[in-house]
């Protein structure tokens, strides 16, 4: 056991502490510092929001490989050719590698973060021993935010595994003891964790906080719960949750979706959850906080700034997303969610596919997408214009935050909860789908039926966070995943297990496979 605690959950947290916030910018300053824990003084109980602050530094440091990982089994996305990478691609199209170390890295990082997560809130209970009167109240919140934020990661393991562990100590051999958690029970945990969370958290939109600028709220954690709700096909906690958000939160919808994803559009009414990078304006130095983008990004461009850097290639839109968005009259969301080159427009036509003269390779913003073999396209949604980087900053996408959490999401998951059955507050499906159609610029639609909502959600949540492949496997419609080639089942669902855990596990298994015989194993693990 001690084997497999030290593997996966390697850190004595210190935790990121970095001056708190700066005054010159409205997002959560996160620049790196290690505050050793053994110099804590607890009862000064205004440095109390030191652990929240590393807590939300772990949130926001995803390793590259997460988002991709996390997205790229969806019809709505391709693996970029990869010959460096070919497991990625395999991935893609089902075909997995329990010894990949990309499926080694996810499960290690995320629960990584877990474990220095439940340290902070250790940290907290030990500053809230000294508190007194509005500093107990404060004290409550700010584990509470972090609670959200570890429910997140738990909601991406139980997604991609299956049956996974539920961890709520940063000493967490007795719960490794005693073996993974269901789905399902996972599911209504981060349920009941979230209704602990809200009567602690700010009544108000992310960024309406001074305190934590793009903080946690309410509103984040009945995201989180009407998430879940959705994953166990309970449609009424899932209208009720997101009714809240609907009736409550005084969100609205950012009217431009092309610089919804850039950096006019952050911390905007519209985000619920936002991962928050930045340079802090200055030009050149070491300070920068960012996440690495160019996996996103094409291998070759002419950028309207010069100098700017190009990416990887590794992720891109599908063709069946791009033909299905073209046939459906689509302008906004789709010059917004895919950067073009000349080959893959000449591949679209090839097919058959008539592409309006207004989508060509030159962005709006001016930056050229030339043609480069491992894509045919690349990611809109985690493109930053050149014109937008801070001067002197030439990384592709240098401080674009990302997004988590969208309230046009949590209209269509309402909207798709009425359309099978259940009852909501606030407004109509046909109300909720309609809001999020105008800002694309299409026609209202009336009688909303489920197949509606979805293919809403197809078209307006594309590249983000895995979010299709969720909605087509909670659904059993493996028919849509089964496309260019692929053919999906449901023994396709889960990745396997990484081999690096299962040999660290005190187990007799040869196989990782996501097989009964492994999951009995772990959930007798004693």
């Amino acid at each position: 056991m001690k084997r497999f605690k030290n593997l996966i959950f390697l850190s004595a947290f210190a935790v990121a502490v970095l001056g708190m916030m700066n005054s010159c910018h409205d997002k959560l300053d996160t620049r790196e510092g290690q505050l050793n824990t053994g110099d804590l003084d607890y009862t000064n109980t205004e440095d109390m929001i030191g652990p929240l602050i590393g807590a939300y530094y772990e949130f926001y440091t995803r390793g590259w490989e997460e988002p991709l990982l996390l997205g790229v089994r969806g019809d709505d996305v391709n693996a970029g050719g990869l010959g460096d990478q070919q497991p990625f691609a395999d991935t893609d199209r089902f075909n997995y590698s329990k010894d990949y170390w990309m499926y080694n890295s996810l499960w290690n990082v995320h629960y990584n973060d877990i474990i220095n997560m439940n340290t902070a809130i250790l940290q907290i209970n030990n500053y809230q021993e000294f508190a007194e009167g509005d500093n107990i109240a404060r004290a409550e919140q700010y584990k509470s935010e972090i609670m959200v934020l570890r429910a997140w990661f738990h909601l991406n393991l139980a997604r991609t595994w299956e049956d996974v562990f539920i961890i709520t100590s940063n000493q967490p051999e007795e719960e490794i003891e005693a073996g993974v958690s269901s789905k399902e029970e996972i599911m209504n945990w981060i349920i009941e964790q979230m209704d602990m969370a809200i009567p602690n958290l700010p009544d108000a939109r992310p960024n309406q906080r001074t305190d934590v600028p793009g903080g946690v709220t309410q509103y984040t954690a009945y995201a989180l719960k009407a998430m879940a709700y959705q994953e166990l096909q309970n449609y009424q906690g899932v209208a009720e949750a997101t009714g809240q958000i609907i009736t409550n939160g005084g969100f609205s919808l950012y009217q431009d979706f092309y610089q919804l994803f850039k950096k006019p559009g952050e911390l905007s009414d519209e985000s619920i959850l936002e991962m928050q990078y930045s340079d802090y304006g200055s030009e050149t130095g070491d300070d920068a906080f960012y996440h690495l983008y160019a996996p996103f990004g094409p291998q070759n461009w002419t950028p309207a700034r010069e100098n700017a850097s190009s990416g990887w290639g590794f992720y891109e839109p599908s063709m069946k997303w791009i033909e299905f968005m073209i046939d459906r009259g689509e302008e906004v969301r789709l010059e917004t969610s895919v950067l073009f080159t000349n080959r893959g427009i000449a591949e679209l036509e090839a097919n058959g596919v008539d592409v309006p003269d207004n989508f060509d390779n030159t962005t709006p913003s001016g930056d050229i997408i030339n043609d480069y073999a491992r894509a045919y396209f690349a990611s809109g949604k985690h493109y930053l214009p050149s014109i937008q980087l801070t001067d002197q900053r030439n990384q592709y996408g240098a401080g674009k935050n990302m997004l988590v959490i969208r309230y046009s999401e949590i209209l269509l998951m309402y909207a798709e909860a009425l359309a099978r059955g259940a009852s909501g507050t606030g407004m109509s499906a046909d109300q909720a789908v309609n809001m999020v159609r105008e800002r694309a610029g299409l026609n209202p639609i009336s009688g909303v039926t489920v197949e509606d909502v979805l293919d809403e959600k197809f078209a307006e949540l594309a590249m983000e966070w895995g979010i299709r492949y969720y909605d087509m496997i909670r659904l059993d419609n493996y028919s849509e995943l089964s496309y260019d080639g692929r053919t999906f089942s449901a023994a396709d669902e889960f990745l396997p297990y990484p081999q690096a855990q299962v040999d660290a596990l005190p187990l007799n298994a040869t196989s990782v496979n996501t097989d009964t015989a492994l999951n009995e194993a772990l959930l007798n693990l004693n």
